[in-house]
Order: structure tokens, then C-alpha cells, then sequence
């Protein structure tokens, strides 16, 4: 299984009786899957079909589809329907009034829909039969183009997760290493305060009793267990591929809350600097999990 990313441009174009075909295909991040079509008049029987085609190749992401047609050359010369692009400029201008939308150029007017129109722009049944089969096929093309892309970036994905993963397993075998950790050292620390609180000996019961106390609310082996978890599941998600992005979010999400118990059980510089290190890489995995699918 490979690792996916979200974001990537495909296009692709077709020809024929019917005219010309440009289809544009984009994706950014999402937590689920939205597919925005874009489909000159006459292709409304197509939504259906093309949303089915992303469903087939993606699960998560934003993806945009943008379909142009061009009339073929014999098909006479395109009009502007004046009455539509009265109206579009009329509820332009009440959004712009309203600082809601920037003021659109004339060629975003005239790109809306029904405002260019051909009066002999109709075509055979075989002619939009075959359009319509060639548009399909196009937007096939130009998911496969996206998927294509979002592997591309999902490659990339797998070097930078497996190198922060690689990083808090590094430090978690230096917080595991880390002397103010184990319990004889929380015991030599207290008797040491004890001491010289009490400027003399201690009662060794009353002293190891405390120790104990102190140490089992010290002890992080069980965080470090759980990172080590954390860690194998991480790798298997990753290597199994997408779609995993969701239960990687989640991962990353227990990763910071053992990084944040193991600064706060920590009475010791160097284990909260490596508590500190551990939740600014958690950080910066999290980051980079935002982008697999």
C-alpha cells in the first residue's frame, strides 16, 4: 500500500465533432471528501457520475473540478446573453457594497454560467453522446493526474513522517536513560533535602516510605511503554498506506498527551527538556499527519 497525500493539479483535454474539452483538477487538504464540480451548461446530467469517478480514487480532501468546453470551429460566433449578465452584475455589486466579494473583472463575468451562449450550439444526439462520453473520459484522465500528484506528495510525506517518528524514539530512549527517572535516584534526592532540612540522619522507614510515594508519582515508564506503542502503530499505519490520515491525527494527539505527563511527572532539568524536545517534534509530526489522506 502507498501513502497519499491531498493536494495536487491534474488536466487534461479532448477533441472532436463536439468541439474542445479542458478539464482542470485540484485538491487541497479536508477532513473528509468534498467534490465541487464546475460543468458548463448541458453537462448537468454528468454531476452524478463524475462524483462517483472521485469517490473511486479519493477519501479525504477538498477536490475541485473545473470543466470548459469550446464550440468547434463551424459552430458560428458566440453571443452574450445581456439580460443574465445584467442580473449577475446586480447581485455583484449588492456583495460588493457589502465588502462580502472584491469586484469581479469582465472576464469573470463573462465566465459565469449561461452569459456566453452559441445560437447554433446544438448538437446531434450522436454528437452529445460522443461529447459526453469524451468530457468522462477526460475527467477520468484527471483524477487518475490528481492521484498521481497526491502519491507524488504522499512519498515525500512517508521520508518526513518516518524521520520525526525516528526522532521521538530517539528521545524517548533518552527520557528511558534518564538517571532522575529511576526510583534509587528519587530516593538519594530526598534523603539528601531530608537531611538537611533535619540537619541529621533520617528515620530509613519514614525515609523509604516517602521515597516510594515519590517515586511511583515520578515514575514514567508506563508513558514510555506507551509511546513505544505509539511508535509501532505509527510505523504500521504509515506502511500500510492510505487512507490513514485520520487515525494518524489521533496518534499524534496521544503522543503530545504523553509528551505533556512527561514534563509534568518530571523533577528534573534533563528529563523536562526532553519532554520539551519530544512535544516541539509531536508538533511537528502532527503538522505534516494534517496532509495524508
Amino acid at each position: 500500500m502507498t501513502l497519499s497525500g491531498m493536494t495536487g493539479f491534474a488536466r487534461t483535454e479532448r477533441s472532436g465533432a463536439y468541439g474542445a474539452i479542458c478539464v482542470e483538477a485540484r485538491s487541497v487538504n479536508g477532513k473528509g471528501l468534498d467534490v465541487r464540480l464546475r460543468l458548463p451548461q448541458g453537462l448537468d446530467t454528468l454531476e452524478n457520475p463524475i462524483r462517483e469517478l472521485a469517490k473511486t480514487r479519493f477519501t479525504r480532501g477538498s477536490v475541485s473540478l473545473n470543466v470548459t468546453l469550446a464550440a468547434p470551429e463551424d459552430a458560428g460566433l458566440a453571443s452574450v446573453d445581456q439580460a443574465r449578465l445584467q442580473a449577475y452584475i446586480e447581485a455583484t455589486r449588492l456583495l460588493v457594497d457589502k465588502g462580502v466579494v472584491e469586484r469581479p473583472s469582465a472576464g469573470e463575468l463573462l465566465a459565469l454560467k449561461g452569459v456566453i451562449t452559441s445560437a447554433d450550439a446544438v448538437l446531434s444526439d450522436a454528437q452529445t453522446d460522443a461529447r459526453n462520453a469524451a468530457v468522462l473520459d477526460a475527467v477520468e484522465a484527471a483524477f487518475d493526474g490528481l492521484k498521481a500528484a497526491r502519491l507524488e506528495e504522499g512519498a515525500a510525506l512517508k521520508g518526513m513522517l518516518d524521520a520525526h517518528l525516528d526522532e521521538i524514539a530517539e528521545l524517548r530512549t533518552q527520557a528511558a536513560a534518564c538517571d532522575s527517572a529511576m526510583p534509587q535516584a528519587i530516593k538519594a534526592r530526598l534523603q539528601a533535602k531530608l537531611e538537611d532540612l533535619l540537619d541529621g540522619t533520617v528515620d530509613p522507614d519514614r525515609l523509604a516510605q516517602e521515597a516510594a510515594m515519590m517515586a511511583v508519582k515520578a515514575d514514567v515508564r508506563e508513558e514510555l511503554d506507551r509511546l513505544k506503542a505509539h511508535i509501532d502503530s505509527a510505523h504500521a499505519l504509515i506502511y500500510g498506506g492510505s487512507p490513514c490520515g485520520r487515525k494518524l491525527d489521533f496518534l499524534s494527539q496521544e503522543f503530545n498527551r504523553e509528551a505533556n505527563t512527561l514534563c509534568s511527572k518530571s523533577s528534573d532539568t534533563q528529563l523536562t527538556n526532553i519532554g520539551l524536545a519530544l512535544k516541539a517534534t509531536v508538533d511537528r509530526l502532527r503538522e505534516q499527519v494534517q496532509n495524508v489522506e
